[in-house]
């Protein structure tokens, strides 16, 4: 790639940047049903509030073996876990003590359990987002971090705020601070290859996966038959032609900067700044600085909060108009870039311009990305989602850029 390597840098490793937390804000929801495809194209209705006796079992031994205090001594009657609503990757269970059992010291009253979904990224990346997972926890930047195994992790439960909705994205406050939290993120120094292997290495193994996937639903069928004829490896190709010639610092990039990993904190919703948090980094790494910018512009099409299948709606006159791409790169620039302000106005539209370009380049990597992942979602995945509806709007665009 013709990029300059750079690494991102902060003053202090421990500031505290109010940048992170992980997906436990998300509201645990009341019991309801929900829909999926049914095996004739309709739709059925499926229980989603509870886990099965097997998980339910598992959650209380990995509770009761990784807390202290009260866990030891709880019974698996008394043992409460529910389901939490909202991960496109992983299952979330809240697990508390019963309203009868008091605290002996300081363990929680209640913990959030991640297990892991289909591991498309592989074992080391796994135990790379562990060591993440507590190195920002340590640096106060990210929720506690109470065990971890190899099927998921307990994590601090922070019953507050919620997530952003899609339509928010294009609120022009709302925008200016994504585009601060993303560059403050972006400044930070972690201990991990500073390569930009991630994006095209992920996307290489993805590509071998689905290229091997086959699907025993006939509508399946059709529709992964259509999208191969698109010669997808030859895309890639393409893609990454086109990317080799487009210049992009490596920074330590978010990767999945979308609505539902962007909390507004309870009681600041009326605050002009400051009142968001970026949650969920399972997909961080170093990468290229289009790319995390490009995939956010992406995610203004696409509305995750949708109770009946596919789970998902996409309005592609959403994404951003070049006043908007502008309004969100002019914040991000003065937050990233010290002196900003000193420059004169040609050229930061200069530069405004030049990043322009570089993330819509991008963030065609991000369509073909997510596109593959949502792919080996359809066959792997538990989580009830159109994964392989998903795919068709994460659209496998011919390169004419």
């Amino acid at each position: 790639m013709k990029t300059k390597f750079i690494n991102g840098v902060s003053n202090s490793p421990s500031m505290s940047l109010g940048l992170l937390v992980t997906e436990n804000a998300l509201q645990v929801q009341p019991a309801a049903r929900v829909e999926e495809e049914a095996e004739d194209g309709g739709v059925r209705d499926r229980d989603q509030d509870r886990p099965d006796p097997d998980t339910r079992l598992q959650a209380f031994l990995w509770c009761r073996e990784f807390l202290h205090g009260a866990w030891r001594q709880l019974s698996p009657e008394d043992f409460h876990i529910s389901v939490i609503r909202g991960g496109l990757s992983n299952r979330l269970f809240l697990c508390s003590l019963p309203p009868s059992v008091r605290p002996v010291g300081d363990e929680p009253r209640s913990v959030l359990l991640r297990l892991y979904g289909a591991i498309l990224q592989g074992a080391e990346a796994m135990v790379l987002e562990s060591v993440m997972f507590a190195i920002l926890a340590e640096r106060e930047l990210g929720p506690k971090l109470y065990g971890i195994f190899p099927q998921g992790r307990l994590e601090q439960y922070v019953p507050v705020s919620r997530r952003l909705e899609t339509g928010e994205l294009s609120d022009r406050g709302i925008s200016a601070e994504v585009a601060q939290k993303m560059a403050r993120f972006h400044g930070m120094r972690m201990p991990f290859n500073k390569e930009p292997r991630w994006l095209f290495g992920t996307m290489d193994k993805y590509l071998d996966q689905v290229l091997k996937l086959t699907f025993t639903r006939e509508s399946h069928r059709r529709r992964f038959n259509r999208l191969l004829s698109l010669d997808l490896p030859q895309e890639l190709e393409l893609l990454k032609a086109l990317l080799d010639s487009t210049h992009s610092p490596v920074v330590f990039c978010h990767n999945d900067c979308q609505e539902g990993n962007i909390l507004l904190l309870k009681g600041r919703q009326n605050s002009d700044k400051q009142k968001l948090m970026l949650i969920d980094f399972e997909y961080s790494s170093y990468n290229y600085r289009g790319f995390d910018i490009g995939n956010h512009f992406c995610e203004w099409i696409y509305d995750y909060n949708c109770d009946h299948f596919p789970f998902f709606k996409v309005d592609a006159h959403n994404y951003p108009s070049k006043a908007q791409q502008l309004h969100f790169l002019e914040s991000y620039l003065r937050e990233a870039e010290p002196g900003w302000d000193g420059l004169g106005d040609e050229e930061r539209d200069r530069r405004k311009e030049d990043l322009i370009l570089e993330v819509n380049r991008f963030a065609l990597a991000s369509h073909f990305f997510w596109g593959l992942w949502s792919l080996i979602q359809a066959q792997l995945s538990t989580i009830k989602f159109g994964y392989l509806l998903l795919k068709r709007r994460k659209c496998f665009c011919r390169l004419f850029v």
